[in-house]
C-alpha cells in the first residue's frame, strides 16, 4: 500500500508539536549533566539523591532522541510516555499543585503523541484500522 502525502500545514504543525517536546527534553536532560545548583535543589525536593540526575538525565535524553527521528519516533513516544508518568507519580506523591506540576507532564505527553499523529502517516493508519 502506497503512503498518502502528507500536507506540508500538518507536517509543520505536527514537527513544531514534536519540537517543543524536544526543545524541552534536551534543555532539561542536558542540564542535568551539569548539575546546576536550581536541578540539584528540585531534584533532591523531588525525593531523589543526587547521584540519580545523571541517570534520569540520560533516560530522558535517549528517550527524546529516539523521538527525534522517524525512524524510532513511535519507540520514542512510547519511552517518554512513561518518563512523564513517572513524573507524574512523583509530583502526586509529594502533593504537588494539580493544574502547574501533576498534569504538566501530561500536557507534554499529549503534545508528543499529537505531533507524532500529524507528522506520521504510519500512527494514523495503525490507530484507525
Amino acid at each position: 500500500m502506497l503512503a498518502r502525502e502528507i500536507s506540508k500545514g500538518r507536517l509543520w504543525t505536527g514537527w513544531t508539536m514534536s519540537g517543543l517536546v524536544i526543545l524541552f527534553m534536551l534543555f532539561d536532560s542536558i542540564s542535568k549533566f551539569f548539575k546546576p545548583a536550581q536541578v540539584v535543589e528540585g531534584t533532591l525536593e523531588l525525593g531523589f539523591l543526587e547521584h540519580h540526575i545523571i541517570v534520569i538525565g540520560v533516560l530522558g535524553l535517549l528517550s527524546t532522541l529516539l523521538y527525534l527521528f522517524p525512524r524510532t519516533a513511535f519507540l520514542g513516544a512510547i519511552l517518554l510516555t512513561g518518563y512523564f508518568g513517572g513524573a507524574i507519580a512523583i509530583h502526586v506523591r509529594i502533593d504537588s499543585p494539580l493544574f502547574s506540576h501533576i498534569l504538566f507532564p501530561v500536557y507534554f505527553a499529549l503534545l508528543a503523541w499529537a505531533g507524532l499523529w500529524l507528522r506520521d502517516d504510519r500512527l494514523r493508519r495503525i490507530m484507525f484500522s
